[in-house]
C-alpha cells in the first residue's frame, strides 16, 4: 500500500513538473520556483488527507534497519567466530572440548550477572559437554576495570576460576581494597597479580572483548552467546539449556 501511493506521488510530481523540452543552450531551469512549490502543496496535501503513510514509511524504515543489524551481527558471528567462541585469550570453564560453546559477557558489579551465576554453575555440573567463555566486559565503573584485570590477571596464576567464583559471590559495593582482599583470600599472589594486571595481554583481551561487543551489539550485561544466537539479559537456567539443546541437536 505504501509503494501504491508513493508512486502516485511520483506521477503527481512528474505531470507537474511536465513541460515543452528546451534547446540545450537554453539555461532555464527544469523546474521554477512556482512549479517547485507547486509540487510541494500537493505533496502536503496528500500528506495531510492520509497521514498513516508517514507512520507506514516510518514503519518500513525501522525494519529496514532491524534487518540491516540482524545481517550484520549474523556476519560479524561468523567472520569472528574464532575470537567468540575460540579466543586462546580468554577463560573457559567446564569441558573445553565441549560440543556446544556458551559465551558470556559479564560484569562483577552487574546484580543480573551475579544471578546469572548459578545457572552457569548449574549448567557446567549437569553437561559435560558444555564449554563456557567468559568474556570480561567492564563497563560499569573504575571498580570494573580493576576486577576485570585482576581477574584476567589472576588467571596467570592458575587461580581464575576460585577468583572469578568468589568475586561473582560478593555482595555491597566493589571497591579496589575489596578486590585485593578476595584476591588473597583465594591465595593469590598479590604483588604479582597487581605486576600483571598491568602486562599487555589483559590490556589486550579486555579492548578485545570491548570490540567484539560493539560489533554484536552487546550494550548490557549478562549478554549470552550460543552458536548463532545473541541472549541479552539473565534468562534464566531453564531459557540456556533449551538454547543449547537446540544447538546441539542441529
Amino acid at each position: 500500500m505504501l509503494r501504491s501511493r508513493l508512486a502516485s506521488l511520483a506521477v503527481l510530481a512528474a505531470v507537474a513538473i511536465a513541460s515543452p523540452s528546451v534547446s540545450a543552450q537554453q539555461s532555464t531551469p527544469a523546474v521554477d520556483p512556482a512549479q517547485k512549490e507547486a509540487i510541494e502543496q500537493v505533496v502536503r496535501d496528500y500528506i495531510r488527507a492520509h497521514p498513516e503513510i508517514v507512520v507506514e514509511a516510518l514503519d518500513a524504515y525501522q525494519a529496514k534497519k532491524d534487518e540491516e543489524e540482524r545481517s550484520a551481527k549474523a556476519q560479524t558471528l561468523t567472520s569472528r567466530a574464532e575470537e567468540i567462541f575460540r579466543s586462546a585469550s580468554s577463560p573457559v570453564i567446564g569441558n573445553a572440548q565441549g560440543d556446544v560453546t556458551l559465551v558470556e559477557f559479564f560484569d562483577y558489579q552487574c546484580g543480573y550477572c551475579k544471578r546469572a551465576q548459578p545457572d552457569l554453575e548449574r549448567l557446567v555440573k549437569q553437561d559435560s559437554g558444555l564449554k563456557v567463555v567468559l568474556k570480561e566486559f567492564p563497563i560499569l565503573g573504575p571498580a570494573s576495570v580493576t576486577a576485570a584485570r585482576a581477574s584476567l590477571a589472576a588467571q596467570k596464576q592458575g587461580k581464575y576460576l576460585e577468583f572469578h567464583t568468589k568475586m561473582m559471590g560478593l555482595k555491597g559495593q566493589l571497591t579496589d581494597d575489596v578486590i585485593y582482599e578476595t584476591a588473597q583470600q583465594v591465595g593469590l599472589d598479590l604483588d604479582k597479580l597487581k605486576q600483571d594486571m598491568n602486562d599487555p595481554s589483559v590490556v589486550a583481551e579486555l579492548r578485545a572483548n570491548m570490540d567484539l561487543a560493539e560489533a554484536l551489539g552487546v550494550q548490557g550485561t549478562p549478554a549470552f552467546v550460543i552458536n548463532d544466537q545473541i541472549i541479552p539479559g539473565a534468562v534464566g537456567f531453564d531459557a540456556l539449556k533449551s538454547q543449547i539443546d537446540k544447538d546441539r541437536a542441529g
